[in-house]
Protein backbone atom coordinates (compact mmCIF):
# COMPACT_ATOMS: atom_id res chain seq x y z
CA UNK A 1 0.00 0.00 0.00
CA UNK A 2 2.65 2.78 0.88
CA UNK A 3 4.11 2.34 -2.67
CA UNK A 4 0.86 3.90 -4.39
CA UNK A 5 1.68 7.32 -2.05
CA UNK A 6 4.90 7.57 -5.01
CA UNK A 7 2.12 7.24 -7.90
CA UNK A 8 1.78 11.04 -8.16
CA UNK A 9 5.75 11.30 -8.32
CA UNK A 10 6.26 8.44 -11.04
CA UNK A 11 3.47 10.47 -12.90
CA UNK A 12 5.48 13.48 -12.55
CA UNK A 13 8.76 11.45 -13.68
CA UNK A 14 6.63 10.38 -17.00
CA UNK A 15 5.74 13.42 -17.89
CA UNK A 16 9.38 14.66 -17.88
CA UNK A 17 10.50 11.89 -20.30
CA UNK A 18 7.63 12.21 -22.51
CA UNK A 19 9.30 15.55 -23.14
CA UNK A 20 11.69 14.40 -25.20
CA UNK A 21 9.66 12.13 -27.75
CA UNK A 22 7.30 14.88 -27.94
CA UNK A 23 9.68 17.38 -29.29
CA UNK A 24 11.31 14.64 -31.66
CA UNK A 25 8.17 13.84 -33.26
CA UNK A 26 7.45 17.44 -33.40
CA UNK A 27 10.50 17.99 -35.39
CA UNK A 28 10.56 15.19 -37.53
CA UNK A 29 6.77 16.68 -38.35
CA UNK A 30 4.99 13.88 -36.74
CA UNK A 31 2.00 15.43 -35.33
CA UNK A 32 -0.30 13.01 -34.80
CA UNK A 33 2.32 11.09 -32.24
CA UNK A 34 3.18 14.47 -30.55
CA UNK A 35 0.10 15.24 -29.63
CA UNK A 36 -1.34 12.21 -28.27
CA UNK A 37 1.81 12.26 -26.30
CA UNK A 38 1.54 15.63 -25.38
CA UNK A 39 -2.32 15.25 -24.51
CA UNK A 40 -1.09 12.17 -22.30
CA UNK A 41 1.33 14.45 -20.89
CA UNK A 42 -1.03 17.16 -20.03
CA UNK A 43 -3.52 14.56 -18.94
CA UNK A 44 -1.47 13.55 -16.23
CA UNK A 45 -0.85 16.61 -14.93
CA UNK A 46 -4.14 16.63 -13.63
CA UNK A 47 -3.88 13.14 -12.67
CA UNK A 48 -1.22 13.25 -10.35
CA UNK A 49 -2.20 16.35 -8.56
CA UNK A 50 -5.78 14.39 -7.96
CA UNK A 51 -4.34 11.58 -6.65
CA UNK A 52 -1.96 13.52 -4.68
CA UNK A 53 -4.66 15.65 -2.92
CA UNK A 54 -7.22 12.96 -2.67
CA UNK A 55 -5.30 10.25 -1.04
CA UNK A 56 -3.01 12.65 1.06
CA UNK A 57 0.04 11.39 -1.04
CA UNK A 58 1.57 14.80 -0.99
CA UNK A 59 5.89 14.53 -0.65
CA UNK A 60 8.23 17.44 -0.42
CA UNK A 61 9.44 15.84 -3.16
CA UNK A 62 6.58 15.71 -5.22
CA UNK A 63 6.30 20.05 -4.42
CA UNK A 64 9.42 20.47 -6.30
CA UNK A 65 8.74 17.62 -9.10
CA UNK A 66 5.30 19.06 -10.45
CA UNK A 67 6.20 22.41 -11.14
CA UNK A 68 9.26 20.85 -12.48
CA UNK A 69 8.01 18.63 -15.38
CA UNK A 70 5.18 21.54 -15.93
CA UNK A 71 7.83 23.54 -16.85
CA UNK A 72 9.98 21.46 -18.52
CA UNK A 73 7.40 20.28 -20.73
CA UNK A 74 5.86 23.46 -21.55
CA UNK A 75 8.94 25.47 -22.60
CA UNK A 76 10.46 22.40 -24.32
CA UNK A 77 7.27 22.27 -26.33
CA UNK A 78 7.53 26.30 -26.79
CA UNK A 79 10.87 26.19 -28.50
CA UNK A 80 10.30 22.84 -30.15
CA UNK A 81 7.03 24.96 -31.55
CA UNK A 82 8.99 28.04 -32.12
CA UNK A 83 11.64 26.38 -34.39
CA UNK A 84 8.55 24.83 -36.59
CA UNK A 85 7.12 28.15 -36.93
CA UNK A 86 4.09 26.37 -35.13
CA UNK A 87 3.89 29.05 -32.20
CA UNK A 88 5.08 33.03 -32.90
CA UNK A 89 8.33 34.01 -30.77
CA UNK A 90 6.10 36.82 -28.96
CA UNK A 91 4.43 34.06 -27.18
CA UNK A 92 7.00 31.70 -26.23
CA UNK A 93 9.17 34.30 -25.08
CA UNK A 94 6.62 35.57 -22.96
CA UNK A 95 5.80 31.98 -21.81
CA UNK A 96 9.02 31.11 -20.85
CA UNK A 97 9.91 34.59 -19.31
CA UNK A 98 7.45 33.92 -16.80
CA UNK A 99 8.61 30.67 -16.06
CA UNK A 100 11.90 31.54 -15.84
CA UNK A 101 11.00 34.42 -13.50
CA UNK A 102 8.61 32.52 -11.20
CA UNK A 103 11.54 29.63 -10.82
CA UNK A 104 13.94 32.62 -10.03
CA UNK A 105 11.80 34.06 -7.41
CA UNK A 106 11.22 30.41 -5.94
CA UNK A 107 14.96 30.09 -5.17
CA UNK A 108 15.83 33.92 -4.41
CA UNK A 109 12.84 33.17 -1.88
CA UNK A 110 13.53 29.95 -0.32
CA UNK A 111 17.51 31.19 0.40
CA UNK A 112 16.32 34.58 1.97
CA UNK A 113 13.36 33.63 3.49
CA UNK A 114 13.07 30.05 4.23
CA UNK A 115 10.16 27.26 2.79
CA UNK A 116 7.62 28.95 0.39
CA UNK A 117 4.65 27.82 0.95
CA UNK A 118 1.80 28.00 -1.56
CA UNK A 119 -0.57 26.93 -4.17
CA UNK A 120 -1.19 27.99 -7.93
CA UNK A 121 -3.41 31.17 -8.08
CA UNK A 122 -6.61 30.23 -10.55
CA UNK A 123 -4.72 32.85 -12.61
CA UNK A 124 -1.96 30.88 -13.26
CA UNK A 125 -3.99 27.78 -13.44
CA UNK A 126 -5.79 29.46 -16.09
CA UNK A 127 -2.88 30.69 -17.70
CA UNK A 128 -1.10 26.70 -17.38
CA UNK A 129 -4.79 25.55 -19.48
CA UNK A 130 -4.55 28.50 -21.95
CA UNK A 131 -0.67 27.69 -22.93
CA UNK A 132 -1.98 24.09 -22.87
CA UNK A 133 -4.70 24.60 -25.46
CA UNK A 134 -2.67 27.25 -27.84
CA UNK A 135 0.32 24.14 -28.08
CA UNK A 136 -2.12 21.35 -28.63
CA UNK A 137 -3.90 24.44 -31.08
CA UNK A 138 -0.69 24.87 -32.83
CA UNK A 139 -0.01 21.28 -32.99
CA UNK A 140 -3.67 20.69 -34.84
CA UNK A 141 -3.26 23.32 -37.07
CA UNK A 142 0.34 22.16 -38.58
CA UNK A 143 -1.03 18.64 -39.08
CA UNK A 144 -4.57 19.46 -39.85
CA UNK A 145 -4.95 23.00 -40.81
CA UNK A 146 -8.91 22.85 -38.83
CA UNK A 147 -8.31 25.74 -36.34
CA UNK A 148 -9.53 28.89 -37.90
CA UNK A 149 -7.04 32.07 -37.65
CA UNK A 150 -9.35 34.77 -35.82
CA UNK A 151 -10.36 32.76 -33.00
CA UNK A 152 -6.56 31.24 -32.49
CA UNK A 153 -5.17 34.40 -32.72
CA UNK A 154 -7.41 35.93 -30.18
CA UNK A 155 -6.24 32.83 -28.03
CA UNK A 156 -2.86 33.38 -28.43
CA UNK A 157 -3.40 37.07 -27.08
CA UNK A 158 -5.66 35.83 -24.20
CA UNK A 159 -2.93 33.78 -23.68
CA UNK A 160 -0.15 36.15 -23.51
CA UNK A 161 -2.30 38.35 -21.51
CA UNK A 162 -3.07 35.77 -18.48
CA UNK A 163 0.83 35.17 -19.05
CA UNK A 164 1.83 38.62 -17.85
CA UNK A 165 -0.74 38.83 -15.41
CA UNK A 166 0.34 35.79 -14.01
CA UNK A 167 3.52 36.47 -13.85
CA UNK A 168 2.90 39.82 -12.17
CA UNK A 169 0.57 37.94 -9.89
CA UNK A 170 3.44 35.90 -8.42
CA UNK A 171 6.07 38.68 -8.47
CA UNK A 172 3.54 40.36 -6.02
CA UNK A 173 2.59 37.66 -3.79
CA UNK A 174 6.92 36.83 -3.58
CA UNK A 175 7.30 40.82 -2.29
CA UNK A 176 4.30 40.93 -0.45
CA UNK A 177 5.39 37.43 1.51
CA UNK A 178 8.95 38.29 1.57
CA UNK A 179 8.14 41.68 2.83
CA UNK A 180 5.87 40.05 5.75
CA UNK A 181 8.89 37.97 7.34
CA UNK A 182 12.41 38.62 7.79
CA UNK A 183 14.97 37.13 6.05
CA UNK A 184 16.69 33.83 7.24
CA UNK A 185 20.25 33.78 9.17
CA UNK A 186 22.71 30.85 9.64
Amino acid sequence: MTLWRHLPNAICVLRILLTLPIVVALEQGQYGFALGLFAIAAVSDGVDGYLAKRFGWISELGKFLDPLADKILLVSVFLACVWQELVPVWLAAAAIARDVLISAGSVVFRLWFGELRGKPTWISKLNTTLQLLVLVGSIIQAGWWVIWPDVFGALMVLTLVTTIWSGADYVARFFVRAWAQPAVTD
